[in-house]
């Protein structure tokens, strides 16, 4: 039998491809300088590999594969430069503005506000300069700053994705600013948003449900293979702890194509202008 979940009262986001369009920028700057160096563009076999992993970009994935004429530090000199020209055109993803409007003011089939918060391996440096479009910017302040977690150099995240830190501190960061009086939210009651695969892990490590919303690309490479990847079973990255992952088909674990005409109900989540 499928499993009976309470009706959600915290979302938790990721942000970098699943907010906002970053997946496709961090592609455009590692093409330039492969172009530059007469190499191919990154394919998403490469890529796939890579994605939210911190430092994949400059990994041994990425450079057994690029055979560039030039150092490694050099690389990571130029890839940053062409980030810093381009990370401050990135905008928001199709239908995420919508939500976190809707999200700001919605309550769960409770009663209870529903609450919203930042789980992203961002470094600060590179956040800065993503949130320098109005519309993303806007997009991020609907999320209060407290529960804002910048994983990349928090010294509170001890380790990255797929480990299920980033969501377990945003989760605590909630926690901590309910009026007096407000039950503490448990696990059961949170909905992750992710679109990378260690993602998806991390928060199933964390004992939550959990949403993937995949780049098309990277669907692709999946294909077959979506029922361990719901389940937090893809293995790319090992932190140990096996008996938190979850098992294909146990409901905690879903699919959607896009994050435009999100399915409140079935969450539980009442949007009040709706």
């Amino acid at each position: 039998m499928p499993p009976v979940f309470p009706p959600v009262r915290a979302c938790l986001f990721d942000m970098d491809g699943l907010l906002i369009n970053t997946e496709d920028m961090y592609t455009k700057c590692a093409n330039i300088v492969l172009e530059k160096y007469g190499r191919p563009p990154l394919p998403w076999s490469i890529k796939a590999q890579m994605m939210g992993i911190p430092g994949s970009s400059n990994g041994d994935t990425f450079h057994n594969w690029a055979q560039l004429p030039i150092s490694r530090g050099q690389f990571k000199q130029e890839q940053s430069e062409q980030q810093r020209l381009h990370f401050p055109q990135c905008e928001p993803l199709p239908g995420v503005e919508k939500l976190m409007a809707d999200l700001q003011t919605a309550k769960n089939a409770d009663g209870y506000p529903v609450q919203i918060a930042l789980a992203t391996s961002s470094m600060r440096e590179t956040y800065e300069l993503k949130m320098k479009m109005p519309a993303t910017k806007a997009l991020i302040e609907r999320i209060p700053p407290e529960h804002r977690v910048i994983g990349g150099g928090d010294e509170r995240v001890k380790r990255g994705k797929p480990a299920p830190d980033v969501f377990l501190l945003a989760l605590r960061c909630i926690n901590e600013t309910l009026p007096e009086g407000v039950p503490e939210i448990t696990l059961r009651e949170c909905l992750v948003f992710e679109d990378s695969v260690i993602g998806v892990e991390a928060g199933r490590r964390a004992g939550m449900r959990t949403l993937w919303i995949p780049h098309p690309g990277l669907l692709e490479e999946y294909i077959g293979r979506e029922a361990d990847v719901l389940a937090g079973r893809i293995g790319m990255v090992s932190v140990g702890d096996e008996e938190q992952l979850g098992q294909p088909g146990d409901g905690w674990g879903e699919q959607l194509r896009s994050l435009e005409d999100f399915p409140y109900e079935r969450y539980g989540i009442v949007p009040q202008g709706i």
